[in-house]
């Protein structure tokens, strides 16, 4: 029975096999599949997929369209944690109606997030709950913020959250630099 299970488990989409030996000379099979959540890059470049339990699993990538799902990019076992942390990002941001194309973790523990619409967001370091309760604030102030530089939340291109009670933007079409004065005519 157990290499039988072995068997059935070492075909790319299955997750689990369940064998068991049915009277009087049959097998019952019961298989889980892989069901795709995400696309896990990892630093040596050997790309694969994350399952809806946050375990990445190897499978031909060309049988999945790679721009329906976000990119997870981390440290090896930490795949868990970080599609735990996607599907809380993506309800945080709601209100700006963005949702993660990829959520990167560095080697030092900072994340950064980039969105559907190009912007990136630095979220800094920390765990779960300090990464969280910052990007919560973000998307609750973003909108008032963007409202007194009279552009709208889809202006954003670049925000860091890594400081502990503000934060800094990128806005489109926004600068704080003198624009360059014409050269003058002799």
């Amino acid at each position: 029975l157990d290499a039988a299970r072995a068997a059935f488990e070492a075909v790319p989409w299955v997750r689990r096999a369940v064998v068991r030996r049915t009277w009087p000379n049959r097998l019952s099979v019961h298989i889980e599949e892989h069901q795709v959540a995400a696309l896990w890059k990892s630093e040596a470049g050997d790309d694969r997929l994350v399952n809806l339990q946050g375990e990445v699993f190897d499978a031909n990538l060309g049988e999945v369209e790679d721009d329906a799902f976000a990119t997870l990019q981390g440290p090896d076992g930490f795949s868990a944690p970080m599609l735990s942390l996607l599907g809380q990002l993506n309800t945080a941001l709601q209100p700006l109606q963005a949702q993660v194309e990829s959520l990167r973790l560095s080697l030092r523990g900072s994340w950064r997030a980039e969105l559907d619409s190009g912007a990136v967001i630095e979220l800094g370091r920390g765990n779960e709950a300090e990464v969280m309760a910052r990007a919560a604030r973000f998307a609750r102030t973003l909108p008032a913020a963007t409202a007194q530089v009279n552009v709208t939340p889809k202006a954003l291109r670049h925000a860091d959250l890594r400081h502990s009670s503000s934060y800094a933007l990128k806005l489109a079409g926004i600068t704080t630099a003198k624009p360059a004065s014409a050269p003058e005519k002799k």
